[in-house]
Parts: C-alpha cells; structure tokens; sequence
C-alpha cells in the first residue's frame, strides 16, 4: 500500500489544496487474490476427481451385491492382485446363511460337488473366499479345506481394498 503526497505548486494554485491525499495501489492485492482463487479451484477440482473415483468404486460394488443378493462387509487389508489368465471362483461366505457361488445358495454337499466340477474342468483354477467380518473362523477354514480336498489348492482371501 502506497500513500502519495501532493507536492505544492510553485505559486500559481487558485484553490489552495495543498494537503495530502490517499491513493491506494491494488493491483498487488489483485494479484493475490487472483493466484489464491487458482490455487483454491485446483484443488477442489482434485478433490471432486477423488470423490468421484470413490463413488465408481463404491458403485461397482454395489452392482456385484445386488447381482449376488448379498451384502458382505469384508475385513480391510492389502490386495494383492489374482492372476487374471486363470479362471477364478468365488464363494461367498455371509455373516448368515448358506454359502454362495455364482449367485446360488449351496449346502455343504452341493459345495463338494461343485468344487470337484470345477478342479475337473481346471486343475489351475484359484479360490477366492469372500468372508463377511463376523464369520467365525472355523466357517471360513472349513470351505478352505474342502477346496482343498477337492484339489484345488491355490486360495485367495477377499478383501476390502484400501487396508
């Protein structure tokens, strides 16, 4: 901020304004005001993208609930990507109920059935178990071992991502 001073005149002033006067310079202020507003729309655009990616995730989510008509809150830890080349299958194991495959309730015997079907089609194929929280252990090691009886021997947990 600047202040200027009028400096008398060599003699020929009618009015006699001979007293200071306040000129303020704000194009400094301007300036700041314009850098802060840049700064302030990055990263609330950066912060909308984060959201916005957040939701997607969330989404897919939720369509693979509805397809599966099953709600399942997974224990966070770190994912470790599954080989993608090989065929997968998924057994859901909900905090209440029977166990799921392919979106189809199986007992026990059906599970044994299907977990031999599918070491005869591939003797590769990866187990990924999807364990509500609150299952008991003992639940989740029992369908772990009868993957295994069956010959099929490479086990994956699923997890929540971000742990």
């Amino acid at each position: 901020m600047a202040i200027a001073t009028k400096q008398p005149d060599s003699g020929d002033d009618e009015g006699g304004d001979d007293g200071i006067f306040a000129e303020i310079n704000i194009t400094p202020l301007t300036d700041v005001f314009l850098v802060m507003v840049v700064i302030f729309m990055v990263s609330a655009l950066a912060q909308v993208e984060k959201v916005t990616k957040e939701q997607k995730a969330d989404q897919a989510q939720e369509e693979a609930e509805k397809k599966s008509g099953l709600k399942l809150n997974l224990p966070d830890g770190k994912a470790q990507e599954l080989d993608t080349t090989k065929e997968s299958l998924i057994i859901e194991i909900p905090l209440q109920g029977q166990v799921v495959v392919g979106g189809k309730s199986m007992d026990d015997a059906t599970l044994e059935k299907f977990l031999g079907l599918a070491y005869q089609r591939d003797k590769k194929t990866q187990v990924v178990i999807k364990a509500d929280k609150g299952v008991s252990h003992g639940r989740v090691v029992n369908v772990m071992e009868r993957a295994k009886a069956n010959g099929l021997t490479q086990l994956a947990i699923g997890t929540a991502s971000g742990g």
